[in-house]
């Protein structure tokens, strides 16, 4: 177990360096045009790929990081870049999580790959979970999938929405309900291979930030995908239904602990934005002059700043905690890693709304990039668990009762 230290390793600087130079080079210089085009920045992948930034062996090595702390910090600087480039890069990310953390060997050899594709032509995956009546409530899911032993396929139906790379990805992982009696433990994923006949994203969502990252709803009419693409395999799962059946809770637990995980990394991203929008308005408000001299000689502004800066800090020691904590197998007995989220969101809508007033008129403009970040940090109170959710699980930790 690797002892928690804030003294970050000559590794974790270089990574930190590194990333930002990509960031501030090659993304933040594109921000502006792939927000207003709301479209995949292809280039800007393939230039990630080029240099290892984009692929399995970047996410293997950050999570080979015993203190855990490597993939907060490659999504913090990446996303100080831009957000909307940074989900194109680290997006395929969530498909790839879901087949490492309930695939078998055999699958993540065979589907991680095609995730990726490679530098010459780098590929996106989508991992689809949300549906149209079944966001927050995860046990609403209505996408069904039946199995077909004279075939050995499974058949899927069903509709996701808010699929990030939905449609466009090479390799699709899709939740589905085998048992819709068991609610969210009846529930298995699926990998659906590139090409499938039945699964269409006819409608890409326009959406108020995070332009530059694909989103669409997924319709899945009758799709077919071979017995080796149910993650983990049927045996597990049957297993895992019978426990179900019998009235144990450990699936529902590890699933819960799978989200808990994963929320520092997002915590991370919301965090980049708004050091961004931070740095931003702390250089404007030392440049511009009101009444004689520089604003950020009143207290006012300088104090907002003040704020903004100690709320970020606070943010990142919430997400480094949790993401230690996760990678070394400690329980989040206070929830610890909804925690970190939920921190990091809510800071990062306050910063960045405090950057657009303190640039004034100026920041509600595009000559600016605050009001970009203001528009993207608010997906942060809302995907991968809102804001709500987040406190459900911590209050429900802190007091150990089913709070409703």
């Amino acid at each position: 177990m690797a002892e928690f230290s804030l003294d970050l390793s000559e590794e974790q600087r270089d990574l930190r360096d590194w990333v930002h130079g990509f960031a501030a080079e090659v993304v933040r210089p594109a921000a502006a045009e792939w927000d207003e085009r709301e479209e995949t920045p292809w280039p800007i992948i393939q230039e990630a790929a080029k240099i290892g930034l984009y692929g399995f062996e970047f996410l293997a090595n950050c999570w080979a990081d015993p203190t855990g702390l490597s993939l907060p910090i490659a999504n913090e600087e990446l996303f100080w870049g831009d957000a909307g480039i940074g989900l194109s890069i680290f997006g395929t990310s969530l498909a790839v999580a879901a087949i490492y953390g309930s695939g078998e060997p055999d699958q993540l050899v065979e589907w991680v790959p095609q995730c990726f594709g490679d530098a010459a032509n780098p590929a996106v995956a989508a991992f689809c979970t949300t549906e149209p009546e079944a966001g927050s409530d995860v046990g609403a899911m209505r996408t069904r999938a039946v199995y077909d032993e004279a075939r050995d396929e499974w058949v899927l139906n069903g509709q996701k929405a808010f699929a990030t790379n939905g449609g466009i990805a090479n390799v699709h992982v899709v939740t589905a309900s085998v048992d819709p009696a068991l609610g969210a433990r009846g529930q298995a994923a699926f990998v659906v291979p590139p090409g499938t006949p039945g699964l269409t994203a006819t409608r890409k969502l326009h959406k108020l930030g995070l332009r530059a990252s694909h989103t669409a709803d997924v319709f899945l009419d009758d799709v077919r995908v071979p017995g080796r693409c149910l993650l983990g395999g049927r045996e597990a799962l049957l297993e895992r239904l019978d426990r179900a059946r019998s009235g144990q809770r450990a699936a529902s637990q590890a699933a819960m602990r799978t989200f808990e995980l994963s929320r520092p990394t997002v915590g991370a991203q919301a965090i980049g934005i708004a050091r961004a929008a931070y740095e931003y308005a702390l250089e404007y408000a030392k440049g511009r002059v009101q009444f004689g001299r520089p604003i950020i000689e009143n207290q006012a502004v300088a104090f907002a700043l003040a704020d903004m800066r100690t709320e970020i800090d606070a943010a990142r020691l919430l997400v480094w905690r949790a993401a230690w904590m996760g990678r070394n197998n400690r329980t989040f007995e206070a929830g610890e890693g909804s925690m970190s989220k939920l921190k990091a969101g809510e800071v990062a809508v306050a910063v960045t709304e405090k950057a657009v007033q303190i640039l004034g008129g100026a920041g509600y403009v595009r000559d600016h990039p605050v009001e970009r970040w203001y528009r993207d940090a608010k997906i942060y109170t809302i995907f991968e668990g809102t804001s709500e959710i987040q406190r459900l699980v911590v209050s429900r930790a802190i007091s150990g009762m089913q709070i409703r």
